[in-house]
């Protein structure tokens, strides 16, 4: 008899210890699915002011790159040969210098002009990059050999559109771009002392040397998703609008339809 319960205690013993593994592992990957989307830039308060003048120049943005843990992660091969990117993201574990970099992916496909949600979200001749703490975006010319940053002070870059690597083709002739197009989140427009996803997110035209910077939709604006026409060569932008100028795209607020050609894209006009 002792030694059938004892046998039945080590077995519901293993069993016990096997759960606890197991919730051990679930809250593991919980916490740091939990981690990812605190996808977020605090804005820095100088030391040297106090009261409504601190909060003031922490709204205003006053971090800079050295105040953030950042790493080079890939130069990014363009259609430009002269030209190339460099993707800057913010490091994970800023107290370990082995940190690693934020994850991020790439995409790189061919127009076939079937109606399904990959096609709807990409364009010919462009390649994409979705970011996640995806800091800022260094521009370097191979020939003049300088280097320049799209945005002045760090920002949360959620898709690049660049310059395909390999030759496209649109309705089979060859198309190349020659510039960069950008949706992000790079203020702090409902005035939290925070950049992310709560803000609203902008989005821009630059040109091949990054150094003309163009906002295709107003800033009272927070740009949604996206949709190619191919046989207008043209994509259109859905952005909810800021109605009650609190910073915020709020589900209560009105969808508005922009649209631009990809042949010139310098400048969105309101469809809807």
């Amino acid at each position: 008899m002792l030694k059938y319960s004892t046998n039945h205690f080590i077995f519901f013993s293993r069993i016990v210890l096997a759960l606890l593994v197991l919730l051990s592992i679930t809250t593991s990957c919980n916490s740091r699915k939990g981690e990812q989307k605190e996808e977020q830039i605090r804005l820095s308060v100088p030391e040297t002011s106090s009261g409504n003048d601190s909060l003031l120049n922490s709204i205003q943005g006053n971090v800079a790159f050295n105040q953030i843990a950042t790493t080079p992660n890939s130069v990014i091969l363009t259609g430009l040969p002269e030209h190339r990117l460099v993707s800057v993201y913010k490091t994970i574990g800023e107290g370990n210098s082995k940190g690693k970099n934020s994850a991020y992916s790439r995409s790189s496909m061919v127009y076939d002009g079937n109606e399904n949600e990959k096609v709807e979200h990409f364009m010919p001749g462009i390649d994409i990059l979705y970011g996640y703490n995806l800091l800022n975006l260094a521009h370097y010319n191979l020939k003049t050999e300088k280097l320049n940053f799209l945005f002045i002070r760090p920002a949360l870059i959620k898709t690049l559109y660049y310059p395909s690597f390999t030759q496209d083709s649109l309705n089979k002739k060859p198309i190349n771009r020659d510039y960069f197009l950008l949706s992000v989140y790079d203020e702090d427009t409902n005035k939290d002392t925070l950049i992310n996803r709560k803000d609203l997110r902008r989005f821009y035209y630059f040109d091949a040397s990054c150094s003309v910077k163009i906002q295709l939709v107003p800033a009272d604006y927070s740009v949604i998703r996206s949709q190619y026409d191919p046989q207008n060569d043209a994509m259109y932008l859905f952005a909810r609008h800021d109605d009650n100028n609190n910073g915020i795209a709020e589900n209560k607020e009105p969808v508005h339809v922009f649209w631009f050609s990809l042949k010139s894209p310098l400048q969105a006009k309101r469809l809807y």
